[in-house]
């Protein structure tokens, strides 16, 4: 399993990103699918997950303001991050959902952060 994601990057408080992912190494449209971030000091945490049928969920802190989709002829995950703040400053990582419903891969993770 291979996950490689870009996108990261500087960007000023109030602005927008959009990561991406390229998924090889499983049959990708059979898995849900998820972002994960890590900021400094804190632990990892699940941010957005997208389930092998397209249904969404996120956490709290950025409802409203993220957006994760998939493409599987493509076999890549996006998330679409507008109204960044400082708190949305972390190492993001795209995920596998095992069979736990918790990510069971982790691919590399890109830089994000937002600049107040």
């Amino acid at each position: 399993v291979q996950l490689q994601a870009s996108g990261g990057g500087l960007v000023s408080a109030g602005g927008s990103l959009r990561l991406s992912c390229e998924a090889s190494g499983f049959i990708f449209k059979f898995n849900s699918m998820g972002w994960s971030r890590q900021a400094p000091g804190k632990e990892r945490e699940l941010v957005a997950k997208i389930t092998s049928d397209g249904t969404t969920s996120y956490v709290d802190s950025v409802k409203g303001r993220f957006t994760i989709s998939r493409d599987n002829v493509r076999r890549r995950l996006f998330l679409q991050m507008n109204s960044l703040n400082a708190d949305d400053t972390a190492v993001y990582y795209c995920t596998r959902t095992g069979t736990s419903d918790t990510p069971d891969y982790w691919g590399r993770g890109t830089q994000v952060t937002v600049s107040s």
